[in-house]
């Protein structure tokens, strides 16, 4: 398993403040967090530039795809974690999601234990 700070964490968020606290809990665990990026299109481009081990995932997000978009080209091109974060949890998302097969669906409010967990099991896995 790489060391905790070698573990590059991206954040797909669109609330600019949640996005800070994901970065600040992901920290505090010792993981590195590269960046945070608002919408779909520069969550693929970031990806495919830095090559995270995880991304935080947020479905709703700005531009003109959402997270699970996203995360399926993310997917195609490279071996990467996806764990979502969202408020939504109805049965059409929740499939398209699982098409994907994320590590994780975290619904929000979710707790710091959770975010750590996600991390903890998608290295493991």
């Amino acid at each position: 398993m790489a060391r905790k700070e070698n573990v590059k964490i991206l954040i797909a968020e669109d609330d600019r403040n949640l996005g800070r606290y994901i970065k600040e809990s992901v920290e505090s665990f010792g993981f590195n967090t590269v960046e945070i990026v608002i919408s779909a299109e520069e969550a693929i481009q970031k990806a495919i530039e830095i090559e995270p081990d995880i991304v935080f995932m947020d479905i709703v997000l700005k531009g003109k795809m959402d997270g699970i978009e996203a995360a399926q080209v993310i997917k195609e091109q490279l071996a990467t974690s996806i764990i979502y974060i969202t408020a939504y949890s109805d049965i059409e998302r929740v499939k398209r999601a699982k098409a994907t097969k994320p590590i994780g669906y975290l619904l929000k409010p979710f707790q710091m234990s959770d975010l750590q967990q996600g991390i903890e099991f998608s290295l493991h896995n």
